[in-house]
């Protein structure tokens, strides 16, 4: 398959030829027939003197065109046109009925059964080598319509099927939930109708220090998911040189060095990168273009509060030399925080308009105020807003929880 300047997709089709089957019980038609196209070199011509054997040899031949006698013994031609049109793979080969009759009744009669055309015989030569060229040309196109199709459905399926592949691969890369320790988690990831770019994922980079992201690459398909790929290798090995990976604005600012958009076909990426210190129960963070984390606490009364970290900022690869600034936050024991996507609340409501981050922070803390698991209640709003089928965007969201240590 190749791709041409038109943007068409071209196949190694297989080119029709023009096939003609007489169906006559008159050799001397035949003789004369087989000599009108003799001079044609790209007509191939065919002769069946037995009309009991004229179906069977139409199945075999796939003839562009069909020359069917009208009167002969046993099969009259009339009842050999019901016959084709009953097989589905002569159900659309052009029919022209040849006779010596030329009553209108007869001809209406043929043509209610299925014939595409009528010829008294013995035609004139040029007339029939011209119905012929054009029944056999609208035939033809049908057919390759019909095979350009097939391998178009073919060729869509094997490309689900590897994207299919890809997105169990980077499924396959998304960390283990944790529930136990000084830091649990659990996530969702919900894909769209296509290849995202989402990743997300946590590790500890020593005894005391925990980190965490979630970034989103622009667009869909193979090319981002590569490149989310790419990133989040270089954030699990820590493989920036001369970068302190405990150093959210810090690594950020290194990590918009080695991924601009201009060395990455022109994409980039909005991230949420945070580093938890146990011993002091404190979080720093730094965002690029990134939506922010929410941070989610109970006070004693059982009354969620919820706080919004991060805030708007460059897109990562979007301008060499951009610096990212580190911000620090306390997290109190048994507090929870989110990390999200676009993609968890840019939902087209049924009015039309999109679900604002403001109410998807309102569902996140009346589900918390009332002990109902946050994530699950969130996709199942955001389902019920979008209605059957797989979501425009990647649904990504993780939950860190940074329960009371004894």
């Amino acid at each position: 398959m190749t791709n041409t300047n038109d943007g068409l997709l071209k196949t190694d089709l297989p080119r029709h030829a023009i096939k003609v089957l007489l169906v006559d019980d008159q050799a001397m038609i035949g003789e004369a027939v087989r000599r009108m196209l003799a001079p044609e070199a790209d007509i191939q011509f065919h002769y069946c003197g037995d009309p009991a054997n004229a179906v069977k040899m139409a199945r075999e031949l796939a003839p562009t065109v069909i020359l069917q006698d009208l009167v002969m013994p046993e099969v009259d031609g009339l009842t050999l046109v019901k016959f084709y049109r009953a097989e589905p793979v002569l159900r659309d080969t052009p029919l022209i009925v040849l006779s010596t009759k030329e009553e209108p009744a007869t001809k209406a009669e043929a043509f209610a059964l299925g014939a595409n055309d009528y010829l008294v015989k013995l035609p004139d030569r040029i007339e029939l080598v011209a119905r012929i060229r054009y029944h056999s040309k609208g035939y033809i196109n049908l057919l390759e319509r019909n095979e350009a199709y097939r391998a178009l459905l073919a060729s869509q399926k094997a490309l689900a099927d590897e994207l299919a592949e890809a997105a169990a691969y980077v499924q396959s890369l998304l960390p283990v939930p944790l529930d136990q320790g000084p830091v649990r988690t659990n996530w969702q990831f919900i894909p769209s109708t296509s290849l995202g770019g989402d990743a997300f994922g946590y590790h500890w980079l020593d005894e005391d220090r925990f980190c965490m992201f979630l970034l989103d690459v622009c667009g869909h398909g193979v090319g981002a998911a590569l490149l989310s790929i790419s990133a989040m290798n270089v954030l699990r090995s820590q493989t920036l040189p001369n970068t302190d990976f405990s150093d959210p604005g810090g690594m950020l600012t290194a990590l918009n060095e080695a991924f601009q958009m201009e060395k990455h076909n022109n994409m980039y990426f909005t991230i949420w990168y945070g580093v938890y210190t146990r011993s002091t129960r404190t979080l720093r963070y730094s965002s690029a273009g990134h939506p922010p984390s929410l941070l989610i606490h109970q006070d004693p009364g059982g009354h969620a509060t919820v706080s919004e970290l991060g805030s708007p900022g460059m897109v990562l690869g979007g301008m060499p030399g951009t610096v990212y600034r580190t911000e620090t936050r306390a997290l109190p024991p048994g507090s929870s925080l989110f990390l999200l996507s676009d993609g968890v609340y840019e939902i087209i409501q049924p009015d039309g308009t999109l679900w604002t981050f403001s109410e998807l922070t309102s569902l996140m803390a009346g589900a918390a105020s009332v002990g109902r698991p946050e994530i699950e209640e969130l996709a199942k709003h955001v389902h019920a807003m979008h209605g059957a089928g797989p979501l425009d965007d990647d649904f990504s969201i993780v939950k860190l929880q940074f329960p009371a240590e004894g």
